[in-house]
């Protein structure tokens, strides 16, 4: 069901799903445009001009560490000023109300947890956390921005501007920008290999957070997938299942997703104008 009016019969379809509670939320980062975080596919989406660093690049290269976190540095300052949004607000209301059991996010930003979300599973991670590939420890990212601040005493005053922020967090500078940026070795180990903890494109999701993913699915009622075109397995993979299960899905998203044809209920428009509405109309129920 394909209907693109938030007023319309897929409007009173989704409400009718969530109503009946037993709900788990899979969330793309159309959740998280409203709170100035771009998307990767959406219109405008970072894809159309950037393309994310791979696992294998990050940890082939201590240029493209470099590079990376002195993109990641500028972009993480403007990350953390994130709030959640009214569409973030009305997920967690649904929560509290005891309608949405869960949610599994694909996001990296911390918005679903910071606006009240339980059962939060962030299946890419966090860019608040930082891991060392040597040793394993992890710490926080405000630790890190400290000591590169210290690092790169020029650095902040001199990249003022960017062109573009994108969804991993980094910011896209120009080689110049980039020009004499150093990094920090772990703390512990004092080895090159510091990542932020979050799954880059290439790199395997940890297998504690995709079992912890399909247990929610498995005891779902319902699947409800929230700004994500499910272009990438690791989110397509959870309507896959589902549907095998015969457990209904609903998708709301601005534009076509990849889950279209296994959706039971679809309504494509502004999540900043659904889920509030939902919420409004659901938060006394039960």
């Amino acid at each position: 069901m394909d209907e693109r009016e938030p007023g319309g019969d897929g409007q009173r379809r989704l409400r009718d799903l969530v109503a009946g509670g037993g709900v788990v939320a899979l969330v793309g980062a159309g959740l998280s445009t409203d709170s100035g975080i771009p998307d990767y596919r959406g219109p405008g989406g970072s894809l159309q001009r950037h393309t994310p660093m791979t696992y294998q690049q990050f940890t082939g290269s201590a240029e493209a560490r470099r590079r990376y976190w002195g993109r990641s540095h500028v972009g993480w300052e403007h990350f953390r000023r994130a709030r959640p949004n009214a569409g973030h607000r009305a997920l967690a209301a649904l929560g509290a109300a005891g309608l949405v059991d869960g949610t599994i996010t694909q996001n990296v930003d911390g918005l679903d947890v910071a606006a009240g979300g339980r059962g939060v599973v962030e299946i890419h991670g966090n860019l608040d956390r930082v891991v060392c590939l040597s040793c394993a420890e992890v710490s926080p990212r405000a630790e890190l921005a400290v000591r590169l601040r210290a690092a790169n005493p020029a650095f902040d005053a001199r990249v003022r501007e960017f062109r573009a922020l994108n969804p991993d967090g980094d910011a896209d500078l120009t080689d110049e920008q980039l020009a004499g940026f150093r990094t920090v070795p772990c703390r512990r180990c004092s080895e090159d290999a510091l990542k932020a903890d979050v799954v880059f494109f290439g790199e395997t999701v940890p297998r504690e957070r995709v079992e912890a993913s399909f247990a929610l699915v498995d005891a779902a009622r319902a699947l409800l997938v929230l700004g994500s075109s499910l272009t990438v397995m690791s989110g397509y993979r959870f309507v896959l299942h589902a549907a095998k299960r015969g457990t209904p899905v609903a998708i709301v998203n601005s534009g076509p997703t990849r889950g279209d044809a296994k959706a039971d209920v679809r309504v494509d428009a502004p999540l900043g104008e659904v889920l509030p509405a939902l919420a409004g109309e659901l938060a006394g129920v039960r």
